[in-house]
């Protein structure tokens, strides 16, 4: 279904668009008819939207309140993805995950755009035990401060995966490559889902008001553990790899000496949020018309490259390497 707007196409500016998540919303956005503008500090980074018919990818540095403020006038609505999982200098949790969302509902308020979607994360609490969660239920807060004035509706998602995903694909890399696997926290318990559920939500989302006000928490059907989680990725993988699970202090050593990295595939912060389970305490609501799938049906798929579009995605990222050796 597409919001019915008698001064023309509905126009829906997203913020975080090129990401994982957020290419997965861009294109059913574009599908289902609306006029989407894109935001990302770098065009390029977002090439692979430019094509769709509906979507124009904008260069705009976010952290510039004067340009947001430029991009986001005309909007009809406005779709906040932008998160991170590990701080990196300036972009630390405070500013992406509080203060940010804090400025684009303010933008918002000023510019007459009624409707705000914002993503955050399950089990975000002022007293969660990580920087991460507290600091995404400060962005929480910082956003329905505006709530007598504005259409808004937060989402809290599980770990979302999917193809691309920078979860699952993280330890099949592990099992394909590690004789023996040392997992951190093997009993932490996740819910998984699809981003294709997830974006699917974000859509019915929009037009429907009785998702105003509303705070959602999405999880697919499956609750599974970490270690769980790797065994499927074994299986799936046909690999066979012994996993030694690792007690909490050993836990947040191995987070240390991966932060040493050049590239960050674990924290201590991703650590201390894993010691509250990120499962949701309901089904996902009736009125987003989601009916969740299983990460069996969904993840076979995409590890394994079984589909047509896997060879499309193996193109498109041998390309990207060959342009990217040239420059």
């Amino acid at each position: 279904m597409t919001i019915k707007n008698t001064t023309g196409p509905y126009k829906i500016t997203v913020l975080g668009g090129a990401g994982f998540a957020g290419s997965c919303l861009v294109t059913k956005l574009d599908q289902a008819g609306y006029q989407v503008k894109v935001l990302s500090r770098r065009r390029e980074t977002a090439k692979h939207l430019i094509l769709l018919p509906n979507v124009q990818v904008v260069t705009c540095d976010i952290s510039d309140n004067h340009a947001l403020k430029d991009a986001l006038k005309g909007s009809d609505a406005v779709i906040n993805l932008v998160g991170i999982l590990h701080e990196d200098g300036k972009n630390g949790f405070e500013n992406i995950h509080h203060q940010l969302p804090r400025r684009v509902t303010q933008l918002c308020d000023e510019l007459g755009i009624a409707r705000l979607i914002h993503m955050s994360a399950l089990q975000a609490s002022k007293n969660a035990p990580s920087a991460y969660l507290k600091s995404k239920a400060a962005g929480e807060a910082a956003v329905n401060e505006f709530s007598k004035k504005l259409d808004i509706t937060i989402f809290k998602p599980s770990v979302i995966f999917g193809r691309g995903d920078s979860f699952i694909n993280m330890f099949a890399n592990l099992v394909k490559y590690l004789p023996v696997i040392a997992l951190a926290k093997p009993d932490a318990k996740f819910q998984p889902i699809w981003v294709e559920d997830v974006a699917q939500c974000f859509v019915n989302a929009l037009e429907n008001t009785t998702t105003y006000g509303e705070s959602y928490e999405l999880g697919g059907p499956q609750i599974v553990t970490l270690k769980q989680l790797v065994e499927k990725v074994m299986h799936i993988l046909g690999k066979q790899r012994p996993i030694i699970g690792l007690n909490d202090t050993l836990s947040m050593l191995q987070a240390f000496m991966l932060e040493l990295m050049p590239i960050k595939l674990m924290t201590r912060d991703n650590i201390r949020s894993m010691q509250v389970d990120s499962i949701t305490a309901q089904p996902i609501a009736a009125e987003l018309g989601v009916v969740p799938t299983a990460l069996d049906v969904v993840v076979p798929e995409y590890l394994l490259n079984t589909s047509p579009r896997a060879s499309y995605d193996a193109f498109r990222s041998a390309a990207g390497r060959a342009i990217n050796a040239r420059r």
